[in-house]
């Protein structure tokens, strides 16, 4: 009975910490690179692999961001 007790709420804390990880495609690296930076900056929504311009001249231009500007609407 007191493994149970036990068992229960840390199946529920692994359970949660599961559900509330942000999976990441990105390199942490890059973006400590490039301070002041986020995931958006590259990313067309952050978790997400789809890049928008500026991920795209990212890419291209061996991962520096200078050069590579948003396009202001």
């Amino acid at each position: 009975m007191r493994a149970l007790r036990l068992m229960i709420p840390a199946a529920v804390l692994m359970a949660g910490l599961f559900v509330g990880s942000n999976f990441s495609f990105a390199k942490p690296e890059y973006q400590k690179a490039n301070k002041g930076t986020t995931c958006k900056t590259c990313h067309v929504t952050a978790g997400k692999k789809d890049l928008n311009d500026v991920g795209k001249c990212f890419g291209k231009n061996k991962h520096v961001l200078e050069g590579c500007q948003a396009k202001k609407s």
